[in-house]
């Protein structure tokens, strides 16, 4: 199965970058921003690809993804940011069974 490239290496370095300098700015920070380093990284990369992703990611990324709020961990609402976080990942989990657990049960175990 050959698959549509949706990044090509232009945004790919960007996404590159913005990593590794949100990571060497988590060094000094507070660690509540590290979350919303990732989820930043996270959006950006959804900007990239959803015009060329399958109708599945484009979904997840105008869906679950796009609701989650690009914020430093509240401390007074850390619960609800935590379960919204989980919704993404459930999100991102069944998106992912629903894409390769069908092509792993006709070719089995790698």
């Amino acid at each position: 199965m050959s698959a549509a490239w949706v990044l090509d290496e232009d945004d790919a370095l960007e996404l590159l970058a913005y990593l590794v300098t949100a990571a060497r700015t988590q060094v000094d920070e507070a660690a509540e921003y590290g979350p919303m380093r990732l989820l930043t990284a996270a959006h950006r990369l959804a900007e990239k690809i959803d015009s060329r992703s399958s109708d599945g990611t484009g979904a997840l990324v105008d869906g679950p993804l796009r609701r989650m709020p690009l914020l430093a961990v509240p401390r007074d609402d850390r619960d609800g940011y935590v379960a919204r976080l989980d919704e993404v990942c459930r999100s991102v989990a069944e998106l992912l069974v629903a894409r390769y657990a069908s092509a792993s049960a006709t070719t089995g175990p790698v």
